[in-house]
């Protein structure tokens, strides 16, 4: 199914960039003492709270002809960024961030801050201390941010449609190609494509708690 492909490929891409750049703004607010790091998790966490028509339409002026960043984008690439798939995956990561940085924070703070001590004692620079220490012991946090990232930008709509619009193998995702078969009245049609997404989206949400409830836990012995 297009339509699938288009949804299991922007939420691949997402979730990937999302990790990339979530993790050290998750690190920083996760360890840092400046008293007013509340106003970056605001910004982090509004988009929870942000109906998602409101998000999509400053995303698509900003990604307008008019917009900084379509004319930044036309002056790179000679064409726009908005109704393109390129278009889709900035607003989807800007939709899905929380979903990605509230799960790095959460666990990053759990680790032990004697490990941390001891890490530095021994000679090793934040960075070492973060691949050797704090990544390890936060690995179900980090594939709990993956997965909810994929499976939120999987199901997304609202923002979807204001900024990708509706072109059958590039913005097209799932969940506008089953409001397409209900606005065609075809219930058949959308119902055996919510099936494939509902199924989509339980097991996901199996793999989260089942990580979340050490099932699986890679460093476990047997």
């Amino acid at each position: 199914m297009e339509a699938l492909w288009v949804s299991l490929k922007l939420a691949a891409c997402v979730a990937a960039i999302l990790l990339a750049i979530g993790m050290p703004v998750a690190y920083w607010l996760a360890y840092s003492t400046w008293r007013g790091k509340f106003l970056l998790e605001s910004m982090v966490a509004l988009p929870l709270v942000l109906p998602p028509t409101v998000l999509g339409f400053y995303a698509l002026v900003a990604m307008g002809p008019h917009g900084p960043l379509g004319r930044l984008w036309v002056a790179l690439f000679g064409h726009g960024l908005a109704f393109t798939f390129g278009g889709l995956v900035l607003a989807s990561v800007l939709y899905s961030f929380p979903f990605a940085v509230q799960p790095l924070i959460a666990s990053f703070e759990g680790v032990d801050r004697r490990l941390l001590d001891a890490s530095a004692v021994l000679g090793a620079g934040a960075l070492r201390t973060f691949w050797r220490v704090i990544l390890p012991l936060s690995l179900p946090g980090v594939v709990t941010a993956a997965v909810l990232s994929f499976a939120h930008t999987l199901g997304e709509f609202g923002v979807v449609l204001m900024v990708g619009g509706n072109l059958a193998g590039i913005t097209r995702t799932v969940s506008i190609d089953i409001y397409d078969h209900v606005q065609s009245l075809e219930y058949g049609a959308a119902n055996r494509t919510a099936l494939v997404l509902l199924a989509i989206s339980f097991a996901v949400l199996s793999f989260v708690y089942a990580v979340n409830r050490r099932v699986w836990t890679p460093w476990t012995a047997k």
